[in-house]
């Protein structure tokens, strides 16, 4: 899973990149609120943001990311315990708020809740069934390993199920925000 990662203490934040990629995620880091706000657009499906940070803080990235990105879920770190900087987070559309200091793991908990990490089996109908933790592809007795774009190509579509889904969603969403031309998606 591609992660945009915002906290300016620098050890905090490789901690963190080290724990989420030690789990196999791809983890985008950054210090810096403006130079967060510039990579919002590259296919993330978690954002994790402190609040206080240079540049622009936390607050106002989770707005522009409400603005493009409803369903995507956002976890603030922040050091405030000031009520009403807890209740902004939410009003604006955090999914949770931890408070420094914390446990990495209680991270790692949350993003997999809110992320819904799957480890069930889904069928696709007619004796068609997609493993989300092996990876397969069931069809009747064959098994088809995919590849990571074809995976998350069909995560994507499972996940937007009765809704129709844009080429800028799964271009973001399964190239990861780098350009995928028409053909590209096509032949996936």
């Amino acid at each position: 899973m591609k992660i945009l990662l915002l906290e300016d203490n620098h050890r905090l934040n490789t901690t963190i990149v080290k724990r989420l990629e030690s789990k196999g995620n791809k983890v985008d880091a950054f210090e810096d609120g403006k130079k967060a706000y510039e990579a919002i657009d590259n296919g993330y499906m978690c954002f994790i943001l402190d609040i206080n940070v240079p540049s622009i803080d936390g607050i106002e990235i989770l707005k522009k990311i409400r603005d493009f990105y409803h369903e995507t879920p956002v976890i603030i770190i922040s050091s405030s315990v000031e009520l009403e900087i807890i209740k902004d987070a939410y009003s604006y559309g955090c999914n949770d708020f931890i408070k420094k200091p914390f446990f990495i793991d209680e991270l790692e908990i949350k993003i997999e809740k809110l992320c819904n990490i799957r480890n069930d089996i889904v069928s696709l109908g007619h004796d068609c069934h997609f493993d989300f933790q092996a990876s397969l592809l069931r069809i009747g007795e064959q098994e088809e390993h995919l590849s990571r774009k074809e995976r998350l190509l069909l995560n994507v579509l499972i996940t937007e199920k009765s809704k129709v889904v844009s080429f800028d969603k799964i271009q973001a969403m399964v190239w990861e925000g780098n350009f995928a031309s028409l053909d590209s998606i096509r032949s996936l």
